[in-house]
């Protein structure tokens, strides 16, 4: 994770939204290539799951900060997103609140073009993909600027309440 994220997580004293959009991220990711050749992570074994970004959300959240990701997806899910699914008790495990929002769920919402997070309703932070879900320049644009925070944060909180619990999910 981008050092932009870990510096304002470090900051966060009351909440970290993360809202993911896309139905494809980092297909070249060492991890997802592993997932796609039958790598499954073993809930019971934690050391062989457990990495860095993990000890960044228990960290953060044993601070007090409410982290929530929510991922708005197509359904049936595509590969990328079944391989995020398969590994989100990950994400849970360090103390983060997720959620899925399937795309026929979203009429009538109005959400942001780019992915992000928002940190204590006032810094956002944009994530620039291409349509293949690679990163491009910028990777990550950091803005101070409570007005769009809000945006982020009126749009994210409409979703979130349609969205469903991860421990409820069941991808089609």
């Amino acid at each position: 994770m981008a050092t932009a994220v870990r510096e304002a997580l470090a900051k966060a004293q009351r909440s970290a939204l993360h809202l993911e959009m896309r139905d494809s991220y980092m297909r070249d990711d060492p991890e997802f290539i592993r997932w796609q050749e039958g790598h499954r992570y073993d809930p019971a074994d934690r050391e062989s799951w457990w990495r860095s970004w993990l000890d960044v959300v228990a960290e953060t959240t044993g601070r007090g900060v409410h982290m929530r990701r929510l991922r708005v997806v197509s359904e049936p899910l595509s590969d990328y997103m079944r391989y995020e699914y398969d590994g989100t008790f990950t994400n849970i495990a360090a103390g983060e609140d997720v959620r899925w929002l399937p795309r026929s769920l979203t009429r009538g919402l109005l959400l942001p073009a780019l992915d992000g997070w928002v940190m204590d309703e006032q810094t956002v932070i944009l994530h620039h993909f291409s349509g293949e879900g690679q990163w491009t320049e910028p990777r990550m644009e950091v803005v101070h600027d409570a007005a769009l925070a809000e945006l982020y944060v009126s749009a994210y909180e409409a979703a979130w309440k349609r969205a469903v619990p991860h421990e409820e999910y069941r991808p089609a």
